[in-house]
C-alpha cells in the first residue's frame, strides 16, 4: 500500500471519528429526542409526539413556571417524565378541592389545561418547597401521574435532563414549544 493511500484512509478514519465525538457531545450536552408516551400532556403534547429536549438553557438559569421539562423517571432506567413546572422554590403550593392550583395563596391562571385536577394528592395540604425544589404536573391532570403523587413528589433542580424545546413530529405540527 502507498503512502497517499494511507493517508486518505487516516484522513477519512480522523474525519469519521471527528463526526461520532462531536454528535455524541452534542446529544450529551446541547439536545436529544424523546418521545411522548402517554397522555398526561394532553391537549399541550399528544401520545408518540416526538421532541427536542434543550439541555444547555438550565446550565445558565433556572426553569421557569409553566416551562415543560423532562426529568428521569425514578425507578426505571431511560425512562423520563415530561411535566410543566407549576411552583418554584420557595413557592407554596395547594390545590382546592375543586383543582385549582394555588401559588402562595392565588390561584394560577392556566390555559393550557385539559381539565381540572380531581386528586389535588399531596397538595391537598400546602406544600412548601425548599430552596431547589419545584412542583410538576401534566396538562391532562387527571391522566398524570406528577408531583401530586407521593412516588413523583417534588423534583430537584438537578434532576431535570432540560426543556422540551421543540415538537418535530409529526412534521405538520413542527414547532417550538411556547412558554409565558
Amino acid at each position: 500500500m502507498d503512502i497517499k493511500k494511507l493517508k486518505e484512509i487516516l484522513s477519512t478514519s480522523v474525519y469519521f471519528l471527528a463526526v461520532i465525538v462531536i454528535t455524541f457531545l452534542i446529544i450529551k450536552y446541547v439536545g436529544q429526542r424523546t418521545e411522548v408516551i402517554g397522555r398526561s400532556m394532553e391537549p399541550t403534547l399528544a401520545d408518540e409526539d416526538n421532541l427536542i429536549v434543550d439541555k444547555i438553557t438550565y446550565l445558565f438559569r433556572d426553569p421557569k413556571r409553566t416551562e415543560i421539562v423532562v426529568f428521569p423517571y425514578r425507578d426505571r432506567e431511560g425512562v423520563y417524565y415530561i411535566k410543566r413546572v407549576i411552583g418554584l422554590p420557595g413557592e407554596t403550593v395547594y390545590i382546592d378541592e375543586n383543582g385549582y392550583v394555588y401559588i402562595d395563596g392565588k390561584v394560577l391562571k392556566e390555559d393550557y389545561i385539559k381539565e381540572l385536577a380531581n386528586d389535588a394528592g399531596i397538595a391537598s395540604v400546602p406544600v412548601v418547597l425548599g430552596e431547589d425544589e419545584y412542583f410538576v404536573m401534566g396538562d391532562n391532570r387527571n391522566n398524570s401521574t406528577d408531583s401530586r403523587s407521593q412516588d413523583v413528589g417534588v423534583v430537584h433542580r438537578d434532576e431535570f435532563i432540560g426543556r422540551a424545546f421543540m415538537r418535530i413530529w409529526p412534521i405538520t405540527d413542527m414547532e417550538i414549544l411556547k412558554h409565558e
